[in-house]
């Protein structure tokens, strides 16, 4: 991770954007590259961390990449688990994911549906694997998602579809956060897609949930957390 610049959140707004006090008294404004509810997760007074980018056609050159809350640290930048789960696995540090030969990113799999990752095993062994990132916790329970996700829904119904026909189909979790003891799906905030996942995994889709370790320096895949689907 590139050096940070430490800040104090104002204010999160229109999705993609966050007011940020800067420790030199300087007001910014900075993409915040998540398009999720951020529930519990971008709270007025934080400290922040941001990345800065120089890029001239960039409109804004800050992008909020941390938060500090009393209880954890938090990774708001919901690009990074993609990369970080494809480079453990490259690495051989899923061991539910260890033992292929390739591994492919963003793979077409229907005319409808991309998924983020394929591992393969010779010829025709297929292993396909959904990210998600997950940043609610309450009470060290982890939940996604965070708001409705008929995307995410559509993604389960593809696993579910390609076990079918004889492949692997996981959904990984990444918890970018260091406080959560179980995980569950949110039903409270997306019924739908609870009743998915529950369904998905007694059809064959494996579950695979991990939590960071997070500092201002580094972000990286850290401990297994139990699923709870009942």
């Amino acid at each position: 991770m590139p050096p940070l610049i430490k800040g104090v959140l104002i204010r999160r707004y229109k999705r993609f954007l966050a007011d940020i006090k800067l420790e030199s008294g300087e007001m910014v404004t900075a993409h915040c590259p998540n398009s999720g509810s951020m529930k519990g997760c971008a709270i007025p007074g934080s400290p922040v961390w941001l990345s800065e980018s120089d890029n001239p056609k960039r409109k804004y050159k800050y992008t909020w990449e941390l938060i500090k809350l009393p209880e954890t640290m938090i990774g708001i930048n919901t690009l990074l688990p993609n990369k970080l789960v494809k480079q453990a696995i490259e690495n051989d540090m899923i061991k539910e994911l260890s033992g292929y030969d390739r591994v492919k990113a963003e793979v077409k799999t229907s005319s409808h549906t991309r998924l983020d990752l394929v591992l393969e095993k010779g010829e025709k062994e297929k292993c396909y694997v959904e990210i998600k990132n997950c940043t609610l916790v309450e009470q060290g329970m982890a939940m996604f998602p965070d708001a409705v996700t008929t995307r995410g829904q559509k993604h389960l119904d593809e696993l579910e579809r390609l076990v079918s026909l004889g492949h692997r189909g996981v959904i990984f979790f990444l918890i970018q956060r260091m406080d959560a003891k179980m995980f569950k799906p949110a039903d409270m905030i997306d019924k739908v897609y609870a009743q998915k996942l529950k369904k998905v995994v007694r059809n064959g889709v494996e579950s695979i949930v991990r939590d960071t370790t997070i500092t201002r320096h580094m972000i990286k895949i850290a401990n297994a957390i139990p699923v709870d689907l009942d």
